[in-house]
């Protein structure tokens, strides 16, 4: 069964009286350029390349792959092909049963019925090392990516389909920062693979997708907030300096936390930014030290 073929998908759904439904962003992917991108962008068992025959089936049992939102599994099946262990979490309970066909004889797959939002991932892999590789639905991608990076235990890494735009606005550099961009490099690199136009989907969504690959670190700087505890507070302060993003960092300041213009501009001016710059400006590390000194004076 070809699921990047639109008539086969058109059967398919057919056959179990389904139709693709909006508010759980079910587009599925046509390409099987994307598909490959994705698979080949997760690194799965890539050392184990390097070993004998032997080492290279034993390393591929410790591998785990969660996907989220498998839909028909068109993903799935690639993911399937490698030999490691694959957990598909999917909500819809009708597109479950479509799984159990196109996923038949699959034996290195769990499927769990939940809603990704409501689940914590590490815990279903019993806080093991490992990866998501997702088609995600565009409403939920921004929340479950946060989700996953703030997790105690994050996946090493994650490739994920997401809104074009929104990748776009996760790997922004200064001076077109943005609160998104801040919060998800705080915790991880991430770059986009390729983009995906929206025509490479059935139904066709109103906006092209792109494939984005995030790996879970953190930038080191002399004043670590990660190190002192002080996450909270540094989310604190870079949504007071994006609160009104056209508008500089000094008046932001001065609004959202209570802090006289005065100090601000001194703080800015200890660290060599300009009191006219606004948050857009500023890079991860100026945002680091920025938030270490208005935290500490």
């Amino acid at each position: 069964m070809n699921l990047t073929n639109k008539t086969e998908i058109k059967n398919l759904l057919r056959k179990y009286n389904v139709k693709p439904e909006k508010y759980l962003g079910q587009h599925f992917i046509l390409s099987k350029k994307a598909l490959a991108l994705m698979i080949a962008a997760a690194e799965i068992n890539s050392d184990a390349q390097k070993g004998r025959k032997s080492d290279r089936k034993r390393r591929r049992k410790n591998d785990t792959i969660i996907e989220v939102g498998p839909g028909l599994g068109t993903l799935t099946k690639e993911l399937v092909k490698t030999g490691v262990k694959i957990i598909a979490i999917e909500k819809d309970p009708l597109m479950i049963e479509i799984l159990k066909e196109t996923l038949t004889n699959s034996e290195n797959i769990k499927i769990i019925q939940a809603d990704a939002r409501r689940l914590l991932i590490p815990r279903i892999n019993n806080n093991r090392e490992y990866k998501i590789v997702a088609n995600l639905p565009y409403s939920a991608a921004t929340f479950l990516i946060r989700q996953w990076l703030e997790s105690k235990n994050p996946p090493k890494l994650m490739v994920l389909m997401i809104q074009k735009e929104v990748a776009r606005r996760i790997v922004a550099k200064p001076p077109h920062m943005n609160l998104l961009a801040v919060s998800t490099q705080f915790y991880a690199t991430a770059k986009i693979v390729d983009y995906v136009s929206k025509r490479q989907f059935w139904p066709k969504p109103k906006v092209d997708a792109a494939i984005i690959k995030i790996v879970p670190t953190r930038l080191p700087a002399p004043d670590s907030i990660a190190d002192g505890g002080q996450e909270k507070n540094f989310f604190r302060i870079i949504k007071a300096g994006f609160s009104q993003p056209r508008k500089q960092l000094v008046n932001n300041f001065a609004k959202k936390l209570n802090i006289s213009r005065e100090k601000i501009i001194s703080i800015l001016k200890d660290l060599d930014i300009s009191e006219k710059a606004r948050a857009e400006n500023l890079n991860l590390e100026q945002w680091q030290h920025l938030a270490y000194k208005l935290i500490h004076n």
